[in-house]
């Protein structure tokens, strides 16, 4: 039998749009939120392996849609960890030829009865307090919503599965009466989730009298370094593909990390406060980057990131702070799941029983800054369903254009990917 569901209005949210009301400023909406009478589950049943093989698959569809939006002109970053739990949930209501689709491009190898346990585990590790680290000097958090059309016959196993494995309740929202509201409401939260550093991941007209679900996921992520840069970093030269541009070099010195080398790139890897998580510089020859990165297979990146040995680097990089947006559904229908974009094809029906659903678009924005103490970022994930009806030491300095990943070492889980080209342009 279909478990029950339970509704409470946020206070926050009545109170602001009351507030709004009165100033006669655009307004959101007071969102009630549905919740499954099935709780999370913190200690999900997994069997061997499952985990390992989540990891893997997740950054096996990282490096796809690496490759897939590096055509992006300019600095790029984003979070795999985001896009894959925003889509994992959407998934969740996936039947057919249009969950084969998802679950081939997204790399989902587990079954969904396994797969779903899985991200929980993922979820709730990520999101485990690091020993030896404070908020003040480490601090991961995600979070999960679905924002529902009101009246709108979401299956109860569709918001057990969400609530049951991914923390998220529903917020019932009106989008075909007030859809600015039901926006505005939505971007607030996830400023709210992010520390106000994705305040508008919906624009205007991503959402119409059509909407009938946005599932969210956002990450925040903040850490001071294992060994701090030295202060007061002075400029130095970094060589874009135009040529140079004088931005703020940060140096360590000659301080032991984790640095390694093959044909063709340096590597180091830079480890946060609680030596969780770690960010991993792939740095490829002078004048190589286009041709190394066009050339880097999944593989390859693997092989990288799982070095046989690592030697001593005194090490100097660009401080930087940067921010991507991304609009993902081009990207994803050619990278093999069309049938979810494609009002004939769409199979949604395990979301309210009927094909009557397809996604109009998926959003992504994220931010970082990298600066003498530590790294800031942060990144927001929408997607949007609308109804058809209803030890030698030797000398690193970074000075050209470089990838790099945020990774928690623990899960192997890539948090942030992207690249630098002109450290001085955000």
């Amino acid at each position: 039998m279909p478990s029950a569901h339970r509704s409470r209005t946020s206070p926050l949210l009545v109170l602001l749009a009351a507030l709004a009301a009165c100033s006669g400023a655009p307004t959101t909406a007071p969102a009630t939120e549905t919740l499954s009478d099935k709780v999370r589950a913190t200690a999900p049943t997994l069997q061997p392996g499952d985990s390992a093989t989540l990891a893997t698959d997740n950054r096996h569809f990282s490096w796809d849609l690496y490759q897939a939006v590096r055509t992006t002109p300019g600095n790029l970053v984003f979070s795999p960890a985001s896009i894959s739990l925003a889509l994992a949930m959407t998934y969740g209501g996936a039947r057919g030829t249009t969950a084969t689709q998802m679950a081939t491009t997204l790399h989902f190898s587990l079954t969904p009865e396994r797969l779903h346990p899985a991200f929980d585990a993922l979820d709730l590790a990520l999101e485990t307090p690091v020993a030896g680290a404070d908020a003040g000097t480490f601090r991961l958090s995600l979070a999960n919503a679905l924002w529902g059309q009101q009246g709108f016959p979401f299956l109860p196993d569709f918001l057990d599965l969400l609530g049951v494995n991914y923390g998220a309740g529903m917020h019932v929202v009106d989008f075909a009466g007030a859809t600015e509201p039901a926006r505005l409401t939505i971007n607030q939260w996830v400023s709210d989730q992010t520390q106000a550093k994705i305040p508008d991941l919906l624009a205007p007209g991503v959402l119409d009298s059509s909407t009938v679900f946005v599932l969210t996921n956002a990450v925040y992520f903040h850490a001071d370094w294992l060994t701090p840069f030295e202060p007061n970093s002075p400029n130095g030269a970094f060589q874009t593909p135009t040529g140079a541009v004088q931005v703020p070099m940060m140096s360590l010195g000659q301080t032991t990390v984790n640095g390694w080398k093959d044909t063709g790139y340096h590597a180091v890897a830079l480890p946060y406060k609680g030596q969780t998580t770690s960010m991993v510089l792939i740095v490829p020859d002078a004048g190589t980057f286009d041709a190394f990165e066009s050339g880097l297979t999944f593989a390859a990146l693997e092989a990288i990131l799982e070095p046989a040995s690592t030697t001593i680097f005194e090490l100097s990089m660009p401080r930087f702070k940067m921010g991507s947006k991304l609009a993902l559904k081009d990207v994803l229908g050619k990278m093999g799941m069309p049938d979810a974009f494609d009002k004939k094809a769409a199979d949604f029906s395990g979301i309210d029983g009927r094909t009557d659903i397809v996604l109009t678009a998926v959003v992504h924005q994220a931010m970082i800054a990298v600066d003498e103490k530590g790294t800031e970022a942060a990144a927001a994930t929408g997607v949007v369903g609308g109804a058809t009806g209803f030890i030698q030491a030797e000398s690193l300095v970074v000075d050209r254009p470089f990838l790099f990943a945020i990774r928690d070492d623990a899960t192997g889980t890539i948090l942030f990917l992207g690249r630098v080209v002109d450290p001085s342009k955000m």
